[in-house]
């Protein structure tokens, strides 16, 4: 990714929790619970008359200090709402790590609300989320996705919003995701492309893990850095499906150590137990790497 628009350190993103600012209770919670990322909701989770009581709720979680390896995101409501411009009062009041826009369709709607934080003096950590959860988003996710690229832009992650996607295009409700598979690789594509994050859409069922833990291989398999998270049971299969494997940093630390011999000096291709191993592998296996070091590091906290 281009310097100028590598704003912030690489971050964890396996587990984003999103819970329903309106409860409290779910809030005290969170302090014992090992999420990466969480997104205070004031968008659908919120019934209408509870819109208000879960902007406090924010603001008195916010006052009391965060963690930096953690992010908090603020979801607020879509644009055009009677709820929008007191959602991001409060987003510029409480600066939290990004606000997470619901119903994005094309990419001004992303470059309005930069606009709206550069124009308010909103530091450049604040950043922007894009929920990619209408028929428009995943035709748009290129252009939408460019923004990242644009200077000021502030967007750092694409998060799938199934449930609503569904609802707009009548695809059934599959535990495969079979016809979905196609819009979820495009957004993967379009997030690669431009240097973002991507995320995957919740699951349903926390219930019944061995389904939602398929879910996550799948996404996992698909190039998702995460997965948007609904219920507190459901962290730890994220955890473990989108952080590396034991047998994946083994080979990553052998491509590491084999490069970094006085041999491979200037090679831009070297044999590793009878495989091409380029200096491309080599930068993979360094990203991956720094994302177990980062985990490590968390858990001995």
């Amino acid at each position: 990714m281009n310097a100028a628009f590598d704003h912030h350190p690489a971050r964890l993103r396996r587990s984003v929790l999103c819970l329903p600012a309106s409860n409290q209770r779910a809030i005290d919670k969170l302090v014992t619970l090992d999420w990466d990322a969480v997104i205070l909701d004031l968008e659908d989770a919120v019934a209408e008359e509870k819109k208000q009581e879960a902007r406090d709720n924010i603001r008195a979680f916010l006052s009391t200090g965060r963690s930096a390896d953690r992010e908090i995101v603020i979801r607020v409501n879509d644009a055009g709402s009677a709820h929008f411009t007191q959602d991001m009062a409060l987003v510029l009041e409480c600066q939290p790590d990004a606000v997470l826009l619901p119903k994005v369709r094309a990419r001004d709607d992303i470059i309005d609300v930069a606009t709206f934080l550069s124009d308010n003096d909103a530091p450049d950590t604040l950043r922007i989320w894009a929920m990619m959860e209408t028929p428009l988003a995943i035709l748009n996710a290129g252009s939408i996705a460019e923004v990242g690229r644009t200077q000021g832009g502030r967007l750092d992650c694409l998060v799938v919003g199934l449930n609503d996607l569904r609802k707009d295009t009548g695809v059934p409700f599959d535990p495969a995701r079979t016809y979905l598979v196609p819009w979820l690789m495009q957004v993967v594509l379009a997030a690669r492309a431009f240097g973002l994050a991507v995320i995957d859409s919740v699951s349903n069922e926390f219930r019944e893990l061995a389904g939602y833990e398929a879910e996550c291989a799948q996404g996992r398999a698909m190039g998702f850095d995460g997965k948007m998270l609904i219920h507190p049971a459901q962290i730890a299969g994220a955890n473990l499906a989108f952080g590396p494997s034991e047998a994946e940093l083994a080979e990553a630390r052998e491509i590491i150590a084999a490069f970094s011999t006085p041999e491979a000096a200037g090679l831009n291709a070297i044999n590793i137990n009878g495989r091409m191993v380029e200096r491309l592998h080599l930068e993979q296996a360094g990203r991956l790497a720094a994302r177990a070091d980062m985990i490590m590091k968390r858990a001995a906290q």
